[in-house]
């Protein structure tokens, strides 16, 4: 096994593009936060788009809220040599901002005022990690950063991320789009065929509109929004190219945890099968033990010392300390047994904190822990 080397990649002027993914709730926000600190400092002009909703990223970097369009980072003791800056996605404003700039100002309007697009926007099954994958392509498109820094989705699956552009280009084309664009050649038969087949893209919408109101709606979305349908597919090409391309990175995040670490599995062999890139693997907030102290040991010293009544802080530290050693044990025994499933796979492991990072100077602490930096 090989080791992460996160400097490296940051430092590296090819490098444009750095996705951390990873199941949920195993600290991919830091992670990407801390890299696109770390980045900054080091002279990279670097954006990270997070799409958290905790909001946790701009409370770390100092900002009162992150928005929809990157704010440049400026904070008291932040003085990078080169440049930070931090945006959180807003998913239905990205919608609305992507229906405005492919559609004619009449045409737009029309979209963005549907009971049926209002609906979609916001609760179809795909939108947010379809919108994370827009954004990222606006960013690159920018021009403005040479390093972009993205925190995927908290999907129920890592893999959510990567399918999104080519589900929703393959739900917005084909039998669905041609049955929804006839409805006066067929009389309003082919909206209720989707409707009444049990078609899974809009099943999450249609159960907030009923009736006669949702044929209407739905002839009136799909007829405004028809000369839009190429650009979608368009676009989730060239973002699928993109991750795919040299220029882009994934570093994959996991806990010492069973689930999550299930979960980097398949998230590395989606990326192998699908010949995306992978930098590495940060195993997070890890329990290592420094002391030698057996755990069977600590345990009968703390025995004998409360046999004799003496010393029971001791007593307490010692069992402390073999629930610790057992913990690390776990923890090695579930990352040793991904290594030989992905022996090829670089790591590095990071310590657990005491507190959660809510500052800059957190934020560097985790940089430093990724690239073993004292």
């Amino acid at each position: 096994m090989s080791t992460l080397d996160v400097d490296g990649l940051i430092d590296d002027p090819d490098t444009r593009v750095i996705v951390c993914c990873g199941s949920g709730g195993v600290g991919k926000t830091t992670t990407a936060a801390a890299i696109a600190v770390r980045a900054a400092e080091r002279g990279r002009t670097a954006v990270v788009l997070t799409i958290d909703p905790a909001r946790r990223l701009a409370q770390a970097l100092g900002l009162a809220e992150l928005g929809n369009v990157p704010r440049k980072v400026t904070v008291p003791g932040f003085d990078p040599k080169g440049e930070l800056s931090a945006m959180m996605l807003d998913m239905r404003r990205t919608f609305d901002d992507m229906v405005r700039a492919h559609a004619g100002p009449k045409r737009a309007e029309e979209v963005l005022a549907n009971p049926f697009y209002r609906t979609i926007s916001s609760s179809f099954s795909g939108t947010q990690e379809y919108m994370a994958m827009e954004k990222l392509g606006q960013l690159v498109a920018a021009g403005t950063w040479d390093l972009i820094v993205v925190d995927t989705p908290p999907s129920r699956s890592a893999l959510d991320f990567l399918d999104a552009p080519q589900r929703l280009s393959t739900a917005l084309d084909g039998r669905m789009i041609k049955l929804l664009t006839g409805p006066a050649r067929a009389g309003g038969w082919g909206i209720r065929k989707v409707v009444s087949a049990g078609f899974g893209l809009f099943a999450k919408a249609v159960s907030t509109i009923v009736g006669g109101q949702l044929l209407a709606d739905a002839s009136a979305f799909v007829q405004a929004f028809d000369g839009m349908f190429g650009g979608f597919r368009e676009r989730a090409r060239r973002t699928y190219e993109l991750l795919r391309s040299s220029g882009t990175a994934f570093v994959v995040v996991a806990a010492p945890e069973p689930d999550a670490l299930r979960e980097a599995g398949y998230f590395v062999q989606r990326l192998a099968s699908e010949s995306m890139p992978l930098a590495g693997l940060v195993v997070n907030r890890t329990h290592p033990v420094l002391a030698t102290l057996p755990a069977p040991k600590a345990l009968g010293a703390a025995a004998n010392l409360e046999a004799t009544g003496n010393a029971p802080l001791a007593a307490a530290v010692l069992r402390l300390h073999a629930d610790r050693v057992a913990l690390a044990q776990r923890e090695n025994r579930l990352v040793a047994r991904f290594t030989k499933a992905h022996p090829a796979v670089a790591q590095i492991h990071v310590p657990a904190m005491a507190a959660d990072v809510h500052d800059l100077a957190g934020l560097r602490h985790i940089g430093n822990r990724l690239t073993h930096t004292p």
